[in-house]
């Protein structure tokens, strides 16, 4: 009786074992799938950006200076709107960015949860696939991270603060004045990594001329 209990449990575990390292190895090819994907829709922005080059005088204001609650310009790829790129040095990180979140959409690139870089409060999700914001949590305090966007205004920004949410604190992400804040969830979903950002103040923002 022991035997067979033996054995069962044996058993058991060696199915555990097998399924923790299919879950690993599925992970691994939804993450290089999503990488994949992010890159061709990269350079199709860039191509699209190329094409779209802001006309802003450099003398003057850019229109979403002056209108501050105006829609961010959007480039449809694949039937998804894209806004723009997000940039950060640190990880080696460029990444397109969708104009809205669904899960869909966080498959292929991270998407803007709510806000914008024109009203200085947009906040930026993104699977923690390692070549998506899996990575974040590597971040630290006063290094700098861009966005461009889709006319190819660049905008600077600093962080300024790291924290980690529980993931049912909701209303916590968009509290405080941050100008922009990127985030992602840990393994298992129980808490979130959140980056805090400060924008880098210019006379304004760098208007982008070509690759």
């Amino acid at each position: 009786m022991k035997r067979k209990a033996g054995k069962l449990l044996m058993t058991i575990g060696l199915l555990l074992i097998a399924a923790a390292f299919l879950l690993m190895v599925y992970n691994i090819w939804e993450s290089k799938k999503a990488e994949n994907m992010s890159e061709e829709i990269l350079n199709q922005i860039k191509d699209g950006q190329d094409e779209n080059v802001s006309s802003d005088d450099a003398d003057e204001k850019p229109l979403y200076e002056i209108y501050p609650d105006m829609e961010m310009p959007v480039l449809r790829i694949d039937g998804v709107d894209y806004i723009g790129i997000l940039t950060v040095p640190s990880l080696g990180l460029e990444l397109p960015v969708a104009g809205n979140w669904s899960y869909p959409n966080l498959r292929r690139s991270p998407c803007r949860y709510k806000g914008s870089a024109y009203s200085n409060d947009m906040i930026i999700a993104g699977h923690n696939y390692s070549r998506h914001f899996g990575g974040l949590k590597n971040l630290a305090i006063g290094e700098e991270i861009s966005f461009r966007d889709v006319d190819g205004h660049i905008f600077q920004y600093q962080v300024d603060d790291i924290e980690t949410i529980p993931g049912t604190a909701v209303e916590d992400m968009d509290a405080g004045e941050w100008d922009m804040t990127l985030f992602t969830c840990t393994y298992g979903g129980k808490s979130r990594v959140t980056i805090r950002c400060r924008k880098l103040e210019n006379d304004h923002s760098v208007i982008f001329k070509g690759l």
